[in-house]
């Protein structure tokens, strides 16, 4: 979207999509301990920005050392060897809507025991307006979808540019929660921290995440049931009329590879990604199969979880959503030769 700006809104805009941009190979995922099963979800201080792990590495070291058994889960994957699992759903850039967009797949696809949400820092940066009720609606989306779930909502982390409609958004959460139901529980996240504890006034620094670590690891004690047995999805959790985001990956997006240029030892490819149904596509994911001797040395608008073999390709943060009939590209170079195409590519949302 092309408009004028503050220059305190460019700066702000300008760092989260920063974060949100930054093309790494995802880790392989790390094994839990067989435990309960926990989603940490949010965007990219849930993800981890500035630390990878972020508060991740702290709540699971907290758990492991009380002798819990956890299983942190999500589509996401990162961090230190010090985190023993290191599966997660924060995405870099989201706002509430976004998550929103892909919380029921997420949840009937790893049926987390408990949830931690923290959620909102990008929407007071482009679109504080009504962002408390659209956080209302997510999560009432995530109990009417995962209704034995433990869900822990956490006030946001300071904003310090951003003050007054960071504390007008947190306080009007404590009531959203209430309202929720008794498995909805607030997390006092805001005043954990200080602008001390940021390391770019937006993400934490090492300090900042071990005070979330700190801050999740007491609420979850406070709520013995978050941290004991696990769920698993009944006909009775499924909700009777999905979103279009559930729909069968098939019917839902096309992906067609070409080869842009090759050369003695390498070649340059590109994926076309194009939304083939009537209602917007929020997020995508390109799983594709690659020949044998051919490996991925970069890749670009889009985040990649390998560089050889079968891997997936997911959308970058600023071309997920897709309207009905258009389309977007990503590419990337890899080693090896050109004539041999993948033997599996398929699109699905997200």
């Amino acid at each position: 979207m092309v408009r004028k700006t503050s220059p305190l809104a460019a700066v702000m805009t300008g760092v989260l999509l920063i974060a949100a941009m930054v093309f790494t190979f995802g880790n392989a995922q790390a094994q839990s301990n067989g435990g309960v099963r926990i989603m940490p979800l949010g965007d990219s201080i849930t993800d981890g920005f500035n630390i990878p792990g972020g508060y991740r590495i702290g709540l699971w070291q907290r758990l492991v050392a009380d002798g819990y058994r956890i299983d942190f889960t999500g589509t996401q994957s990162n961090g230190p060897a010090s985190l023993g699992d290191r599966d997660h759903e924060g995405h870099s850039g989201w706002r509430i809507d976004q998550i929103d967009a892909n919380i029921v797949n997420w949840l009937l696809t790893q049926t987390p025991r408990t949830v931690l949400l923290h959620i909102g820092t990008n929407d007071m940066i482009q679109n504080p307006t009504n962002a408390a009720g659209r956080l209302a609606t997510l999560i009432n989306r995530i109990t009417s979808t995962a209704p034995r779930a433990e869900v822990f909502v956490a006030t946001i982390i300071p904003l310090p540019m951003l003050d007054s409609t960071v504390r007008a958004f947190n306080a009007a959460i404590p009531d959203i929660v209430r309202a929720a139901g008794p498995r909805v529980h607030l997390v006092d996240m805001y005043n954990a921290l200080t602008s001390a504890d940021l390391a770019d006034g937006v993400h934490p620094n090492a300090t900042g995440y071990d005070k979330m670590a700190a801050a999740w690891y007491n609420a979850l004690k406070s709520v013995p049931g978050s941290l004991e047995g696990d769920i698993s999805p009944t006909l009775s959790d499924i909700p009777s009329s999905l979103p279009s985001s559930v729909s069968p990956p098939a019917s839902v997006c096309t992906a067609t590879y070409r080869v842009i240029n090759s050369w003695g030892d390498g070649f340059q490819a590109e994926v076309r990604v194009e939304n083939t149904r009537t209602t917007t596509l929020n997020g995508w994911t390109v799983r594709m199969t690659l020949p044998a001797g051919q490996s991925i040395s970069s890749l670009w608008n889009g985040v990649a979880s390998g560089s050889s073999g079968t891997i997936n390709v997911r959308n970058a943060p600023y071309n997920g959503i897709l309207e009905p009939n258009t389309s977007t590209t990503f590419g990337y170079v890899a080693s090896g030769n050109s004539v041999s195409v993948p033997s599996i590519i398929s699109c699905s949302s997200p």
